[in-house]
């Protein structure tokens, strides 16, 4: 973990917004690590005006629009080969994605936009959606959405870190608190309340999507 710490401060501190942008294609591509550690610290660096927070917020959104894509053009091009090759070894039968690509075709735009807000979702999102050949562009708006949203709220919550602890406190420090283990980290307590209130967030939008949904296949069927 400490290399890893090491090497985010080094790429931000040495590139700037670039850096995030590298960062965060990578947290979103094939290189999957807690987006946490890039946008808080972004946040964190606007409040001491190092850091210009739109330009963070920008170079985020775009970073994991990249990645993103990245993701879901390799699903086009090896993933369904490949699962139809080696899938039956993991109960992943051809039947299997014929249902998974029907399911994106009708509902691939809510999957993709709440998947970003998903922990340990956010990165793989994308390979259904390749798979399933979703509209690029419709792809990219909510992706861009998701993503823009759940970096939002690291970066402010970075900004408010300086508010809470002073501009005092080093980046690899911060990094270390969010990553300790102990379990009375502030930090880490406010963090979790984060993450649940941003899935308890996705539940509500889910549950009305479903709502919505189910009244307009009954209203069509009534029609027809």
């Amino acid at each position: 973990m400490n290399q890893i710490i090491h090497f985010i401060v080094d790429t931000i501190g040495s590139f700037g917004y670039p850096g995030i942008f590298i960062m965060m294609f990578l947290e979103s591509s094939f290189f999957p690590f807690p987006s946490e550690v890039v946008m808080i610290p972004a946040g964190y660096l606007a409040y001491k005006n190092e850091m210009n927070i739109s330009l963070a917020l920008l170079s985020g959104a775009l970073g994991s629009l990249a990645g993103a894509i990245f993701n879901y053009i390799l699903a086009i091009y090896f993933g369904r080969a490949f699962l139809l090759k080696f899938g039956k070894y993991f109960f992943f039968t051809e039947k299997t994605m014929t249902k998974m690509e029907n399911f994106f075709t009708k509902h691939g735009e809510i999957s993709t936009f709440l998947g970003r807000l998903i922990p340990g979702i956010r990165q793989y999102i994308s390979l259904p959606a390749g798979l399933a050949r979703m509209n690029l562009v419709r792809f990219s708006i909510y992706t861009t959405i998701g993503a823009l949203i759940w970096i939002t709220i690291l970066a402010w919550f970075g900004y408010y870190v300086g508010v809470w602890f002073g501009d005092d406190l080093s980046i690899s420090n911060l990094l270390e608190m969010l990553s300790s283990k102990a379990d009375s980290s502030v930090l880490k307590d406010k963090l979790h309340y984060i993450v649940l209130g941003t899935l308890g967030f996705v539940v509500v939008i889910a549950i009305i999507y479903v709502l919505i949904y189910k009244a307009k296949h009954k209203k069509r069927n009534n029609k027809a």
